[in-house]
């Protein structure tokens, strides 16, 4: 085996793994690595202007290519600036790998400047956190923290290396990384104590979220939803569990208030949850939300979820795919006949539903305000097929009324609850997918976090396509103060001036071009199909501020 500088050998350790690409801000004790990066064949440096910047790009770029993302931060004032945005990964069980330095093991007792514990700094915002001190430990080390991070439940991981420590002779095999195979079955004992809760049900309901995308089991949670006749609800999804225009899906619990979940789920008399927890709310419920006497059943591959919050009849760890692919077989045989034919009625009827909604949709005008006009002629150039990073939070749903996520891989939604991932997503996942267009959404408010990601995308050539949908304010907070008002039986009064963002007039085509991109205002609604066209036609980054 050879021996090589640890920053020379951690390279193609990164390598071997598939990880030619690493995201990041450099800094002085990272200097070595960074020099035999540079020098490095077959490997990638994407330079951010800021550390919150380089994690956004990284869980778009994980995001968009279903596997691992190498982001490098500098030391603790770098490890401090991400912190935010790795909470979304965490969130969103994104597997980043992220790395950081420090001067160095020797100078551990000198309590010098820029020294702090960088692994207590990430760990409350990775799946594992450590530090390497042993020179003969580096590739082993980093071995372990991408096998954590690809094992289920999968999350971004943290990898301290002093300099010295990489700047030490390693003689460690570069050897590919062995992730565990997690598709496991369930037993047939529990598949059938499923079907027999799941069966009698009158008013079933699903709750599905990201495991289930994980484990590319949409077309089984559809087949699943179809037997029983089930509405399907979204809880903590950021991806795509079933097709949105399927007429049994029926969107997101959302994430802030458990009330609004209780009224979803309170009249179901079974309640099927697969990939996902119970709730996800900022404020949710104490007591459960289920109906006295309901049945839950709860398969997950992360047996921390399953009933976490409230109890479950019947908790199952297993894949979801090979779970629900095992129970369809199972209440295909035994759901009675009345029970299909129910099941087969509240389809239909939920069919009826759909395609009203649709003629209705179809006849309506839209042109009726520039963000009409403008989503209209975006599904109309493009029929559709884009990738969407979605961050435009209280404009969403208008978004995916023109767009809707019914394939997976083409629709990738915000979580964790910071803002900023909109614009460094979609730069990501055009990275990830350079053939395909990618649009990212995200509010004014939001952008101001990560603009400067615009420059990343001018500098590398990157032509991923960004709207900002321009209500002059954190609109989002307007709403949830109103919400609190009436809690708690407060007049309505004016929303509190710390909300307001139209003073001054933020300029974000000027300061798209400023960073090397371009980008229009759109104002009006004659002015929204012409700005497609410019969009989509331009061979680089490209910003519109479409006004809300």
């Amino acid at each position: 085996m050879s021996v090589q500088p640890g920053k020379t050998k951690i390279i193609e350790q990164f390598k071997a793994d598939g990880l030619d690409i690493m995201f990041g801000n450099p800094g002085t004790v990272e200097q070595g690595f960074l020099d035999a990066a540079d020098n490095a064949d077959d490997f990638r440096y994407v330079l951010a202007l800021q550390e919150t910047v380089a994690a956004g790009i990284a869980d778009g770029y994980a995001r968009a290519t279903g596997g691992a993302a190498l982001l490098q931060l500098h030391s603790g004032v770098g490890l401090g600036n991400g912190v935010g945005m790795l909470y979304q990964s965490m969130r969103g069980h994104t597997p980043l790998v992220v790395i950081a330095g420090d001067a160095g093991v020797r100078y551990d007792a000198m309590d010098a400047q820029m020294a702090a514990d960088l692994v207590a700094m990430a760990r409350p915002v990775t799946k594992y956190a450590t530090r390497v001190t042993d020179p003969g430990s580096v590739l082993r080390t980093v071995r372990r923290a991408v096998k954590i991070a690809l094992t289920p439940p999968r999350g971004p991981v943290f990898v301290a290396l002093p300099m010295d420590v990489l700047d030490a002779p390693n003689d460690e095999p570069v050897l590919p990384t062995v992730v565990p195979r997690t598709d496991a079955a369930p037993a047939e004992a529990a598949v059938a104590e499923a079907a027999e809760l799941l069966a009698a049900a009158r008013r079933p309901l699903i709750l599905a979220g990201d495991g289930v995308s994980l484990a590319g089991a949409q077309a089984e949670l559809t087949a699943v939803a179809e037997l029983l006749g089930a509405d399907v609800w979204d809880a903590d999804v950021s991806e795509v569990t079933m097709a949105a225009s399927h007429p049994l899906h029926r969107g997101a619990t959302g994430h802030m208030f458990g009330a609004h979940s209780r009224e979803l789920v309170g009249n179901a008399d079974a309640v099927l949850i697969v990939g996902t927890y119970a709730f996800p709310e900022v404020f949710p419920d104490l007591a459960s939300p289920f109906a006295a006497g309901a049945k839950v059943v709860h398969i997950d591959l992360n047996a921390y979820e399953i009933a976490k919050n409230h109890p479950v009849d019947l908790g199952v760890v297993a894949d979801p795919r090979a779970a629900l692919r095992a129970l369809a077989a199972v209440l295909g045989g035994r759901l009675p006949a009345d029970r299909r034919a129910a099941a087969a009625a509240r389809l239909a009827a939920r069919t009826a539903e759909r395609d009203r909604g649709r003629a209705a949709f179809s006849a309506g005008s839209h042109d009726g305000t520039p963000a009409e006009a403008f989503l209209h002629a975006l599904a109309g150039e493009t029929g559709g097929d884009l990738i969407v990073f979605d961050e435009a939070l209280t404009s969403s749903p208008l978004v995916t009324s023109y767009l809707p996520p019914d394939r997976p891989g083409d629709y990738h939604l915000t979580r964790g609850g910071s803002l900023g991932v909109g614009i460094p997503g979609a730069i990501g996942a055009k990275l990830a997918h350079p053939d395909r267009t990618v649009v990212g959404f995200t509010g004014d408010g939001g952008s101001m976090y990560t603009f400067q990601a615009l420059w990343t995308a001018a500098r590398y050539g990157v032509a991923a396509k960004f709207v900002i949908c321009n209500n002059h304010k954190y609109r989002l907070l307007d709403d949830n103060i109103a919400q609190y008002w009436r809690e708690r039986d407060i007049p309505e009064h004016a929303f509190p001036r710390s909300f307001d963002l139209a003073r001054p007039e933020i300029d974000f085509a000027g300061l798209a071009r400023s960073l090397g991109a371009d980008g229009v205002r759109v104002e009006k609604p004659g002015q929204a199909a012409g700005a497609v066209r410019r969009m989509l036609g331009h061979p680089g980054p490209f910003l519109v501020d479409l006004q809300i």
